[in-house]
């Protein structure tokens, strides 16, 4: 089912059959069912550093953060040193646990949502990642689903400074899908780039850039999505055909 959002842009007086020309996906909680993996390594590392960390409300407060955010925030929290050596040292040693718990049991996709990207290929529509996650993992589940190929842009927490709900990610990538080659006929607008988020720091990014936008609600429910333009329950499930003409 898809539900509309309160937060409306203005459009071209003109319609178009189809005004989407990219689709932009958040990764982890969109296309990776992983949020509860990467909270469980964190709750990890920093036990080990003698913070503990496994209330609701922690899950709530750090979920959209990328690692170097997650890290930081979790140590002033506490009361501890946050500095850049300790945060890389955190960040690495979760890295570890991650690929070590994903090379034993896969990366785990939403079901469907492989199918869908495969779809959206076929549509001509030029397919981007904007994500806090490390860019070898994001590599990594690609390549696990053999949809790599299908990839033009990939923003990862290496290429941005702040993390969502800065728009810094979103704005990267479309300045990526303006210049890498092969350049494109006309410039990629905006309106024309729709960002797939779970979250509410997610769509704020990407509404930050200036982008249409569709909550997922996978994470979160879609009472906490209000902000996108269209809500879908589940990415698998995205009838494009359908859901593209409502941008109009």
């Amino acid at each position: 089912m898809v539900h509309r959002g309160t937060a409306r842009r203005e459009t071209p007086g003109r319609y178009h059959a189809r005004v989407l020309r990219a689709i932009l996906f958040g990764f982890n909680g969109v296309l990776l069912d992983d949020e509860p993996i990467h909270f469980e390594l964190f709750a990890r590392v920093l036990a080990e550093e003698g913070i503990a960390l496994s209330s609701e409300e922690s899950y709530r407060r750090y979920l959209a953060l990328d690692d170097r955010s997650f890290c930081t925030e979790a140590l002033v929290a506490a009361g501890q040193a946050a500095d850049t050596a300790r945060v890389v040292r955190l960040i690495t040693r979760k890295a570890s646990y991650y690929r070590e718990r994903l090379r034993r049991e896969g990366y785990p996709f939403f079901p469907g949502v492989l199918a869908r990207i495969v779809e959206a290929g076929r549509l001509e529509l030029a397919l981007g990642i904007v994500s806090g996650a490390l860019r070898e993992e994001v590599e990594g589940a690609l390549e696990q689903a053999a949809v790599r190929s299908l990839f033009k842009v990939l923003v990862t927490a290496e290429d941005v400074a702040d993390s969502k709900p800065d728009p810094q990610g979103y704005q990267r990538a479309l300045e990526a899908l303006n210049s890498l080659p092969p350049l494109p006929d006309r410039l990629f607008h905006p309106h024309e780039v729709l960002a797939i988020e779970d979250s509410p720091a997610g769509l704020a990014a990407a509404g930050g850039a200036g982008l249409a936008t569709l909550g997922v609600a996978q994470t979160h429910p879609a009472d906490r999505l209000a902000a996108a333009d269209q809500v879908v329950e589940r990415l698998g499930e995205v009838n494009w055909q359908r859901l593209l003409p409502l941008y109009g």
